[in-house]
């Protein structure tokens, strides 16, 4: 890789004469100093040194006692961490084929945004005969409702665009919010009952008639509780907000980790004793 700056040469530049007239040294003495000539210090300093090295701006800022130092910038990259957690992983897959085994086509990770901020819609699916798109967020767990929504609200608002790439050609978009069923996510929504209600007044049951075509979106968004282990024809869950009287599977996040876990882990065929 080549030592050559490009982009940092002015600011570097402004850094050298700045510092050294702070010092209250020549071009000279700097050049001394730094085992440049003065001519060279000077041509730096106008920003005259486009093959400036890292290494020679280095020996004019150290002898000076500064330090050069580079930093990146990087993009906003939405939940990127988190959509590779194994949970979330199995409760992506267990949707898709759910769907699939429906009729809908699914893509799942789908990418969106531009150069500043890119996201990753969770799945993205279509029902050709419908001409409906659901755009899903899978969450395990519940941390931040309002950063759920404008993360969901983003997602909707770009897969329009995805779903034209993807070939499909959709007269009405739902967003989706499936959620992991726990006790702890159920505690969660029952703590913020107004919002949920609000922010997502769809439930299971309406959500399941939508999907089968039976009900018109009414671009309101829609929430669900998901077991990715169970084998239920009715695979979308109500939550106790619905009205659902029985306790979820699970009691947390890292129950649901111990018990696929536990399934995985071959059985111990040692003898006791």
């Amino acid at each position: 890789m080549s030592e050559t700056i490009a982009y940092p040469v002015r600011s570097i530049a402004l850094s050298v004469a700045n510092l050294r007239e702070t010092l209250g040294w020549t071009q000279a003495e700097l050049g001394r100093r730094a085992r440049f000539s003065q001519s060279f210090v000077s041509r730096v300093e106008r920003a005259l040194r486009p093959d400036l090295t890292f290494a020679d701006a280095t020996r004019l800022l150290e002898a000076m006692g500064a330090r050069l130092t580079v930093g990146v910038s990087a993009p906003f990259l939405a939940d990127r961490e988190l959509q590779r957690d194994p949970a979330h992983a199995r409760c992506t897959s267990h949707v898709a084929a759910r769907l699939e085994r429906d009729g809908w086509q699914t893509a799942s990770e789908v990418e969106v945004g531009g150069d500043r901020s890119r996201g990753w819609i969770d799945i993205l699916a279509y029902h050709p005969d419908h001409r409906l798109l659901l755009v899903i967020e899978i969450k395990t767990e519940i941390r931040d409702l309002g950063a759920i929504e404008r993360t969901l609200g983003w997602h909707e608002r770009e897969s329009w665009v995805a779903a034209r790439r993807l070939g499909w050609r959709p007269r009405k978009v739902v967003g989706c919010l499936f959620l992991l069923a726990t006790e702890m996510n159920e505690d969660r929504i029952s703590d913020n009952r107004t919002a949920f209600s609000a922010g997502f007044p769809i439930g299971a049951t309406e959500l399941r008639r939508i999907m089968s075509n039976d009900a018109p979106p009414n671009g309101a968004r829609a929430m669900a509780l998901i077991d990715p282990r169970s084998r239920r024809q009715q695979w979308l869950r109500p939550s106790r907000l619905d009205g659902r009287p029985t306790p979820a599977p699970y009691v947390d996040y890292a129950d649901f980790m111990r018990v696929i876990d536990m399934r995985r882990r071959p059985p111990d065929r040692r003898r006791l004793g």
